[in-house]
């Protein structure tokens, strides 16, 4: 097993304290588990730029199950069901996370969720509020239903029956046929990936065309061309 744990990077100094990896600190020599911190580095959609090449690597290697970690999801950034076969959404009683879940984009990724320290005040509430948002919710792919399990961590109690639902949703892809389309969008995703990385690494290097978007003299569309080494295209009617 490989555990792939991506922190939040600061937008100043471009560093990451890597606090998931110390947090799981007693298992990281635990015989066939991997674990590897990866740094945001302002990446945005709550992974980093190369997880999509270090999940290639560790598959290459023979681990059977990765397990990603990501710097956390609001309405936007939910990559990681792009790149994840299996999205597991974790909440916690009294952090606002309720509300956090029914935004738009959250409640969509999720193939499973986790309700983890459950034994604090309002986890029967965040159960339950999820229950009658999944209600709401569109269909799933082959029918699948989200199963909620409420789990404490510390102890163990629940996490059994999350990693059975976790296996299940595995094999319901392979039984109807999803997992290759999983495949193809973690692909997409990764040939985006590198496209925006090249537009950062360009757009550093392009001073002076920046200062003419920042004057006016260029549209940010006429300046993201210019970089793709390509002229814009006339629109229709102009003179």
């Amino acid at each position: 097993m490989a555990v792939l744990a991506v922190d939040p990077s600061s937008p100043f100094s471009g560093g990451a304290i890597l606090g998931d990896r110390i947090r799981m600190m007693r298992h990281h020599q635990d015989p066939g588990v991997y674990i590897r911190s990866m740094a945001s580095r302002g990446a945005l959609g709550g992974l980093a730029g190369a997880t999509v090449a270090a999940l290639s690597l560790l598959e290459a290697f023979g681990f059977d199950r990765i397990f990603v970690e990501t710097v956390g999801v609001g309405q936007s950034e939910v990559d990681i069901a792009r790149v994840a076969d299996t999205t597991l959404l974790v909440l916690t009683p009294a952090a606002g996370d309720a509300v956090q879940a029914f935004k738009a984009g959250v409640m969509e990724i999720a193939d499973v969720f986790a309700v983890n320290k459950f034994d604090l005040p309002g986890g029967e509430r965040i159960v339950q509020e999820l229950k009658s948002a999944l209600e709401l919710s569109p269909p799933r792919p082959g029918g699948w239903r989200p199963p909620i399990h409420p789990t404490v961590a510390a102890s163990g109690e629940g996490v059994e029956a999350l990693f059975e639902s976790l296996e299940a949703h595995h094999r319901h892809l392979v039984e109807h046929g999803l997992l290759e389309a999983h495949r193809l969008e973690r692909a997409r995703f990764e040939v985006e990936s590198v496209i925006q990385e090249w537009g950062r690494q360009r757009t550093q290097g392009a001073g002076a065309l920046v200062a003419r978007v920042a004057r006016g003299e260029l549209t940010p569309e006429e300046a993201a061309l210019a970089l793709l080494g390509q002229e814009p295209e006339a629109e229709e009617g102009a003179l």
